[in-house]
């Protein structure tokens, strides 16, 4: 669907000053990609007799946070169409005005780049990874018009992955309008390619997978029949697979250790690094991958209405990242498990792990997941040099969401006949996704209704867990599968904290959790301990030995040294509250035919060997 980043107001009024449909042209090179910088020329043509301004972005397709690209970009200078030099000024960080022009202007820059992962740009002699809003400029008024850009590559081996549409030279390429560009990252390296197809006949579509790495032919090739797998398990989910502009969708992958660990998830495209190789990492890559293609469904078609039109120029927040976040995360491992790439124990371990954090969360007693997915714009990747209290006020709307999300397909499976999540995917997809109409909350409460015909039900569940803070009672969902949800170490002593070294010394890592053994004896971030009872802590393992030698409900003194100086307190310990889900066949338990009917229907596997 096209969309514009303008008010309607400014639409009214960009549209006589641009009333031309004159291309934007984009030149880039890398002449100093030894020192990570890159050359961008941009032409602007068959412009109004009126000042020009450009400006870099302070947000990014796919995340909610502000991030300052403006900070990488020097040596701006501007032309007109002779090439004589034009008067540039600067009001603000983030843009240049050129008041005088004669109807063309030639903007260059150069822009650092050295961070590779769905955010940021890095240039080096090995390739160009180029997320558009940290490599491109752009003019205001002119953000309907087509956009060509050029790329010089460093190496004649390199070539280019990407969802912009090829040119008329294999280095060059098209965009329909800035929000097209700007949602188009790519790489430009010697990748290794594979390429498949899905759908038949004038449903088919290509699927590229394009990996930068340095690991061997095979490696690639074991990875793509993964993806294949993934890729087809969610189709199945959601009943069809999106039609991508242009009939392909490209997985751009970056698995070198100069990368940073990431997934970003565009609308014909995603980004997937990590800074291990696919066999060193046991080729656990396919984690992200699984979560960014969901999100083809998920975020990019059926879309929060908040999102709709993406402003570049600060945050883009919405109340619903509980849902665009928090189902893709939990259909992300779920698809894994039915596409035979992941072991049930497995699953259930990293569920286990989910569920522990936000059971356990102390923010949950201040914010909804509505509220906490207005925290995007201070947690999505946005840095602070304060120190922040997130441990007490904030619960990641990742595995937040994904909770509810499990809660929700449990409670259909066990209360609505032949019902579960997957219908209310399918349905939101059908109605929002498959149309591109943006949804609100209210549409999110009403589709459930309409799904499961119970009206009463829908507005429950929102109200008790999304809109409030609730959690429902796991233990009775999860044992329709046949499955036991249990502490995992009820005899573990636990102080509720995690340590780290700083020199010779033994500190607490993080700020303290309200209901913590810690907490409530008043230790904080960065005390030091000293001693536990009477062992000596010089190392985070000597903490574990000490607490070995307590259970649960055992007094302890704790001598520490804080910011206001030495001290000693009394700690009664706590046994450790994280979780285990376990298959009730594992035990001595037998497990009934409905337990193996609901587990294989919900998993996709019945009894585990």
């Amino acid at each position: 669907m096209r969309v514009t980043l303008l008010s309607s107001s400014a639409l009214l009024l960009s549209a006589g000053a641009w009333a031309q449909d004159a291309p934007v042209s984009y030149e880039v090179s890398f002449p100093n990609a030894v020192h990570h910088e890159a050359e961008v020329a941009v032409t602007f043509r068959e412009l109004e007799d009126a000042p020009l301004t450009v400006r870099m972005s302070r947000a990014s397709p796919g995340r909610y946070a502000i991030h300052e690209f403006a900070k990488n970009v020097y040596a701006l200078r501007a032309v007109d169409a002779a090439g004589e030099p034009l008067t540039v000024t600067q009001d603000d960080p983030y843009s240049w005005t050129v008041p005088d022009h004669g109807g063309e202007v030639t903007v260059f820059y150069t822009l650092y780049g050295d961070r590779a992962d769905g955010t940021y740009s890095q240039i080096d002699t090995t390739h160009a990874h180029l997320n558009m809003p940290a490599t491109l400029l752009w003019a205001e008024g002119l953000e309907d018009r087509p956009a060509e850009i050029s790329f010089e590559p460093v190496s004649p081996d390199w070539k280019a992955a990407t969802q912009l549409v090829p040119g008329d030279a294999p280095m060059r390429f098209t965009a329909p309008d800035l929000q097209y560009l700007m949602d188009s990252p790519t790489e430009l390296s010697d990748f290794d390619l594979r390429e498949w197809t899905i759908g038949e006949g004038e449903s088919a579509q290509t699927i590229r997978l394009a990996v930068h790495h340095e690991g061997t032919e095979e490696d690639v090739d074991s990875f793509a029949e993964m993806a294949k797998k993934v890729v087809d398990e969610q189709i199945a989910l959601f009943g069809e697979a999106p039609r991508f502009d242009h009939g392909t969708y490209t997985f751009i992958a970056g698995y070198l250790p100069y990368v940073s660990g990431d997934g970003m998830e565009h609308r014909n495209s995603t980004v997937i690094t990590s800074s291990s190789g696919l066999y060193e990492a046991e080729f656990d890559q396919i984690g992200t991958l699984s979560h960014e293609f969901i999100h083809a469904w998920n975020v990019e078609r059926l879309r929060p209405a908040e999102l709709q039109p993406f402003d570049f120029t600060k945050a883009n927040p919405t109340t619903s990242l509980w849902f665009a976040e928090g189902f893709t995360s939990y259909y992300g491992p779920l698809t894994l498990l039915r596409a035979g790439e992941e072991e049930v124990d497995e699953y259930l371990t990293s569920l286990a792990r989910t569920l522990s954090y936000v059971q356990n969360g102390a923010g949950r007693d201040l914010r909804s997941p509505m509220d906490m997915s207005l925290r995007a714009a201070f947690v999505d990747a946005a840095t602070a040099i304060d120190p922040d209290n997130n441990a007490n006020t904030f619960v990641s709307y990742y595995p937040y969401g994904a909770m509810i999300a499990l809660a929700l397909d449990l409670e259909l499976r066990g209360k609505f006949e032949g019902l579960s999540l997957d219908d209310y995917m399918r349905r939101l997809w059908q109605k929002f996704g498959k149309t591109e109409t943006p949804y609100t909350h209210e549409d999110l409460v009403q589709t459930l209704g309409e799904v499961t015909g119970d009206a009463a039900f829908a507005e429950g569940f929102f109200d008790a867990y999304i809109e409030t803070r609730e959690l429902p009672d796991y233990g009775p969902l999860l044992a329709q599968a046949g499955l036991e949800l249990a502490p995992a170490n009820p005899e573990k002593a636990w102080l509720g904290a995690t340590f780290e070294t700083d020199g010779p010394v033994v500190k607490i890592a993080s700020n303290t959790v309200r209901g913590t053994p810690l907490y409530e004896a008043g230790l904080d971030r960065g005390d030091q301990i000293v001693r536990i009872g009477r062992f000596s802590v010089k190392s985070p393992a000597d903490v574990e030995a000490a607490l070995a030698r307590h259970e649960p409900g055992d007094s302890v003194e704790v001598a520490y040294v804080s910011r206001t100086g030495e001290g000693s307190v009394s700690v009664t310990l706590a046994g450790d509250p994280a979780l285990k889900i376990t298959r009730k066949e594992a035990g001595e338990e037998t497990l009934s035919e409905t337990e193996q009917r609901f587990r294989e229907a919900w998993l996709g596997v019945g009894e585990a060997e």
